[in-house]
């Protein structure tokens, strides 16, 4: 590579590094809400998390494996969403970076995070003690673990197998919010 091309590498690299920061910080405190509340909400909101991450991590493995020639086809046609999808491919490196790495990780510790305290909660409402406790906690975040490997294994499963179309969401999603920030700015 070129000293120039690595010069841009580092500096999205460290954009990167500075946003997941501030992100894991923001969200890493939401445990604070999931220690307050009860442990059957509090596995609803870990469960969405791990379906989050999941989403994530399929659309940025999606977004390296597609290919942009069937892409070019529907924007040829006018496809809505297909010229966003077009960029989406062309920038597979930093997307898979963003929503891989940067979501999809924040989203795996925050479930483990979050399983931990609704681990307490639900001891504590059950009214465990001694190694109960301690085993009741270690096999939910446990269980938290292996359904959020599963997930990914399947999100990433199906990210490999049918990439154009997952790509082609993301592309509407963001073609659809382009739109309405438009409308939004013209009313203002």
């Amino acid at each position: 590579m070129k000293i120039a091309s690595w010069r841009g590498t580092l500096r999205f690299a460290l954009i990167v590094a500075a946003l997941s920061f501030l992100i894991g910080g923001v969200f890493d405190t939401s445990t604070i809400f999931l220690n307050r509340m009860h442990w059957y909400f509090g596995a609803i909101i870990v469960l969405i998390i791990v379906i989050v991450g999941a989403f994530f991590d399929m659309l940025g493995l999606a977004s390296a494996a597609a290919r942009e020639a069937p892409l070019h086809a529907m924007a040829s046609k006018r496809v809505f969403g297909a010229r966003r999808a077009i960029s989406i491919v062309r920038n597979a490196e930093k997307v898979s970076s963003i929503f891989s790495d940067v979501i999809g990780d924040i989203a795996g510790v925050l479930s483990g995070a979050g399983a931990l305290a609704v681990s307490v909660q639900l001891v504590a409402a059950i009214r465990l003690h001694g190694w109960h406790e301690e085993f009741a906690k270690i096999a939910l975040t446990a269980l938290v673990t292996a359904v959020t490997v599963f997930a990914k294994a399947v999100g990433k499963a199906i990210a490999i197998q049918t990439p154009g179309p997952i790509v082609l969401f993301a592309g509407r999603v963001v073609e659809t919010f382009d739109v309405s920030w438009k409308r939004i700015r013209g009313r203002l």
